[in-house]
């Protein structure tokens, strides 16, 4: 064997090898970035009511409340339309001792979490269906409005 014929075989094995580590970082990447995609949510909006803060037996914290987001486009007719969508927001644990010391009524908050769906049955026996936003995480903005 040639030294040429032996320095063009390691070129070519190192070219096959950097392009499998290419492949493999890339499919590791979209799987970490699909991942944490999954049922995700992010709002921006205003507290509708104070936080209903409860502390449950074990000491753990829960927080409800609604918040508020608005959207505006124009009509056909060149009009402005507003739309606010309401939207149920639980959180747990260190992000409820947060809601509950610093969030107010009408604050801009952004709240990142996930979706949850659930169905309960009325005292009629009426079957309701509730999507809830569980926040992992907020930020505050500003001052709340008047």
């Amino acid at each position: 064997m040639s030294v040429q014929y032996l320095h063009r075989q390691t070129i070519w094995v190192s070219a096959v090898t950097n392009c499998i580590m290419t492949l493999i970082y890339i499919h590791l990447l979209k799987t970490i970035i699909m991942n944490n995609l999954r049922n995700k949510v992010q709002l921006i909006g205003h507290i509708g009511q104070a936080p209903e803060i409860k502390t449950l037996e074990n000491g753990n914290k829960l927080a409800k409340f609604s918040l508020a987001t608005n959207e505006s486009y124009k009509n056909k007719n060149g009009e402005k339309v507003e739309n606010t969508t309401w939207h149920n927001i639980t959180a747990w644990g260190n992000t409820a001792t947060i809601i509950e010391k610093y969030v107010i009524k009408g604050q801009e908050i952004a709240v990142e979490g996930k979706l949850q769906n659930r169905k309960y049955d009325d005292k009629n026996g009426v079957t309701h269906y509730v999507t809830d936003i569980i926040a992992n995480e907020i930020q505050m903005f500003g001052k709340p409005q008047a």
